[in-house]
């Protein structure tokens, strides 16, 4: 061989490894003839790339190839992303290729939601796209609706400043400056009254002191009370008390029924109306002694023998 077919054939070989490296970086291989391509369309590709990873379950399984706008008119403005698959995983046209982003700070890659219902896909078939938050996107939407609240707050209060401002004109600043005056004077007798409570109490302690040591001796007398009563005969003297209330029970139910000199007196009116009359003479019989004293008794320091008790003389005595 001369030198020059030599020379060409490092040449050509140098140029064929120098395509093969530079599509093995950007993730092509060009001798592998298997590969699947397919589709998605997006409003918005929140910063996803060519050469950008395709994955299932987190698996490396292709690359994007190619991003472009769609040229037809009822879907003007949307970008359409191609991809290819090195990989024979199947899956169905309902499944879902998502947008996320692996990290903060990090580009966007694509993701293969799988579904295994209804037909299979095929190379050309145009999948659905969905596009999922990144952390940086949920914060603003969450902080899109509380910056709109702010920006409202903010305006009704320097509105509400704004009234104040007019309001406190220098008839108003001096009265909250008497107000404010008048507080601090209220302050001062309000600690005034707290020094004069806190002396109270402390003089008060000794006193509340001794009042809880006789509250001590009163609970110790009323336990050395109960003390007694537990050792006490209570069940003896209970006996007795009823015995005492049968006996005096029994009385009363014999003087009802007419037993004995009490219940006669209390139900024989036979017995009554004799004591009564009773009564009635021995009350004559006291009245004629007392009238008549000389009738019943007779005293003589001589001796002499009593007279012979005369009506008439006692008729007369008595007119």
């Amino acid at each position: 061989m001369s030198k020059q077919l030599k020379i060409g054939i490092a040449a050509v070989s140098i140029i064929v490894l120098f395509i093969w490296g530079f599509n093995f970086l950007k993730g092509q291989n060009m001798f592998d003839r298997n590969s699947r391509y397919f589709k998605v369309e997006y409003n918005n590709i929140a910063g996803l790339s060519k050469s950008s990873l395709v994955t299932i379950n987190g698996l490396k399984v292709g690359k994007i190839d190619e991003i472009e706008f769609d040229k037809s008119i009822e879907n003007r403005g949307q970008l359409i992303v191609r991809f290819s698959l090195d990989n024979d995983f199947q899956f169905s046209k309902k499944s879902v290729v998502k947008i996320y982003s692996p990290s903060p700070l990090g580009g966007s890659n694509l993701a293969i939601i799988p579904n295994y219902e209804g037909e299979m896909a095929v190379s050309g078939d145009t999948l659905e796209g969905k596009l999922e938050s990144s952390l940086f996107t949920s914060l603003g939407e969450r902080l899109d609706p509380i910056q709109t609240k702010l920006e409202h707050v903010m305006v009704s209060a320097d509105s509400l400043f704004k009234s104040v401002n007019e309001l406190l004109d220098k008839e108003t600043k001096m009265s909250l400056k008497r107000s404010m005056r008048n507080l601090e004077f209220t302050i001062s007798d309000v600690r005034k009254l707290m020094k004069s409570s806190r002396n109270m109490i402390d003089s008060s302690t000794a006193e509340l002191k001794g009042t809880l040591r006789n509250t001590k001796k009163i609970t110790e007398n009323f336990a050395k009370v109960s003390d007694t009563l537990v050792q006490a005969n209570i069940g003896g003297i209970m006996r007795n008390a009823e015995q005492a209330l049968s006996s005096v029970n029994s009385l009363l139910e014999g003087v009802k029924t007419g037993k004995g000199s009490l219940g006669k007196l209390m139900t024989d009116d036979a017995v009554y109306t004799n004591l009564d009359n009773a009564t009635k003479e021995l009350e004559e019989l006291l009245r004629e002694l007392k009238l008549h004293p000389k009738r019943f008794v007779h005293f003589s320091l001589f001796g002499r023998k009593a007279k012979e008790y005369k009506p008439e003389e006692t008729k007369e005595i008595e007119e």
